[in-house]
């Protein structure tokens, strides 16, 4: 059993999810990413959970093709269940499996198998590819659905068009079928004009209405979703429209016992360092969604998550930085113009953070410092600015680019599209924090989720901070598993 909470394979990482539920459980079929520079392909693997804190690892489920297969790389796809049999869409690629002359297509392909049984049959007659006026090479991650239990399904899959505007002609297709079996192409069922390409897209209904999800990389790395009073829309884009940050991607999801969880990956970096490039693939993390009055979504940290964290870590809070009150439990500081820092030091590789900020009116920022130096000026903030209604993952020191002791990067802001917009609240932020290991998630008043990676910091304390304004820090604890 692996003991971080947001697990991957011993042999490799997590790549595209695939949720499903088969009677109490959620399978998470997943693209195993083994990072072998001999390029094998990619078979899908799956974790079973019925909480989402605590994990079985079945191993691959639906094996790779051959060399001179068309699927030698089983990519993104989804399962649904139809007549006493699981059947699998999924995208197959490989580089070299193509006509002379032609380029390499990216296929939709089919697999099934009996509830009950362990094998998958794949069916090759069912492969097809991009209809005319679409490129070959980008037509992936077919997501069947239905709309209702006895109409047609329905099969979206991403493409992109031979002509326009490079960065701009990413849509998504949509094929209708009765069987599984024979697609009829039925036409676009979504072209904005904005993207690349639209990935890994997901259609549900939940609690009255109807959700479209997609992540995209073109003007940021991001899962997106919109809502509308069908599975067709008309769609309307929530205030806040994204599930998580750059830290978060090709999340879908799934309903178990009347919740919604959201699946997707942490990426790694690069070389393991704080500035090294994102990485395709990484950790498992899910939130769970629930619907708010306006009809968007808010995120928050499963409830068997939270359960797992039962043992209490002391945790005695130093002033290291301006002048703190205590009194029953609460921290407070007051700095109109300056900052003040406290810590506890001595934390473990693995915990979970929890207490309420209340910022006084006019507060500029206030948080929390993770993996921080003794004296709190070195680590990882969660940094609530209340006058922009955002939360920021920022580093310190950002980065050193030379001896002088200005070069320090203290023009870089904070890390690019590590923040999070949050809901106006009155002042007051409920915070959830879950660090494992490189990992991070924080949750906001239940509501906005942010996931991160720390490498440079493997080891530190826990501060508190305000800037330019008062905050009082209650019910502030820290368990560990």
């Amino acid at each position: 059993m692996d003991q971080h909470v947001f697990v991957k394979p011993t042999d490799g990482w997590v790549g595209d999810v695939i949720p499903f539920v088969e009677g109490r459980r959620a399978q998470l079929y997943y693209l195993h990413e083994a990072r072998d520079p001999q390029r094998p392909g990619m078979p899908w693997h799956c974790y079973e959970t019925e909480d989402f804190a605590t994990f079985i690892d079945r191993g691959e489920v639906i094996p790779r093709g051959g060399a001179a297969s068309p699927d030698l790389n089983v990519y993104t796809g989804s399962v649904v269940e139809f007549a006493g049999f699981q059947h699998a869409f999924y995208t197959g690629f490989n580089a070299d499996f193509h006509e002379p002359g032609q380029p390499a297509r990216q296929l939709v392909m089919h697999a099934s198998r009996r509830i009950g049984d362990q094998t998958w049959r794949k069916h090759p007659e069912h492969t097809f590819g991009a209809p005319e006026g679409y490129e070959p090479v980008d037509f992936r991650d077919p997501f069947v659905f239905r709309a209702d239990e006895t109409g047609p399904w329905h099969l979206l899959v991403i493409a992109r068009k031979e002509h326009g505007a490079d960065r701009r002609r990413g849509v998504i297709l949509e094929y209708v079928s009765a069987d599984l079996a024979e697609w009829e192409l039925h036409g676009e069922f979504w072209a904005s004009n904005r993207y690349v390409a639209i990935e890994c897209p997901e259609v549900f209904s939940f609690e009255g209405n109807w959700y479209f999800v997609f992540s995209e990389f073109s003007d940021r790395f991001a899962t997106h979703y919109r809502v509308g009073p069908t599975a067709h829309g008309p769609w309307s884009v929530p205030e806040l429209d994204t599930v998580d940050g750059r830290a978060f991607y090709a999340a879908k999801s799934l309903e178990l016992g009347g919740s919604r969880y959201f699946a997707g990956w942490i990426p790694t970096r690069e070389g393991e360092t704080d500035d090294g490039a994102w990485e395709w693939a990484g950790s498992l993390a899910v939130h769970q969604a629930r619907v708010l009055p306006d009809r968007s979504l808010a995120f928050r940290m499963p409830p068997a998550m939270r359960a797992l964290f039962v043992t209490d870590q002391a945790a005695e809070f130093d002033s290291v930085v301006g002048q703190w009150r205590r009194s029953c439990g609460e921290l407070a500081a007051s700095v109109p113009d300056g900052v003040a820092v406290a810590v506890a030091q001595g934390m473990p590789e693995q915990y979970l953070l929890e207490l309420t900020i209340d910022a006084a009116p006019g507060t500029s920022e206030c948080g929390v410092i993770l993996r921080s130096s003794a004296d709190g000026s070195e680590g990882y903030l969660l940094r609530i600015e209340p006058k922009r209604d955002r939360l920021v993952f920022d580093r310190w020191p950002r980065r050193r680019t030379g001896p002088a002791q200005w070069q320090i990067s203290g023009d870089v802001p904070f890390l690019i599209e590590l923040e999070r917009p949050l809901r106006p609240c009155g002042g007051r932020y409920e915070l959830k924090v879950v660090v494992d290991d490189t990992c991070c998630v924080a949750y906001v008043n239940d509501e906005v989720a942010l996931s991160v990676r720390m490498y440079d910091h493997r080891s530190g304390g826990v501060g508190l901070f305000v800037g330019d304004g008062s905050a009082r820090f209650t019910d502030v604890s820290i368990a560990t598993r």
